[in-house]
């Protein structure tokens, strides 16, 4: 695992904790943010997945 899936799948975990916590305060702006990050991470970890196949 490289650096760019370990921050991915952070990014996207955080971003999940961020959009429940939205849904709990009814902010819908955290939610949006939450989602926003995770849609970050996921493209991040996606990076890394590429770097990794690439050097297999």
């Amino acid at each position: 695992m490289n650096k760019e899936q370990v921050e991915g799948a952070l990014k996207d975990a955080a971003g999940k904790v961020q959009q429940e916590i939205g849904k709990l305060v009814g902010s819908t702006e955290q939610q949006a943010k939450g989602l926003a990050k995770q849609v970050e991470g996921k493209a991040e970890k996606a990076v890394g997945d590429a770097k990794d196949a690439f050097k297999k």
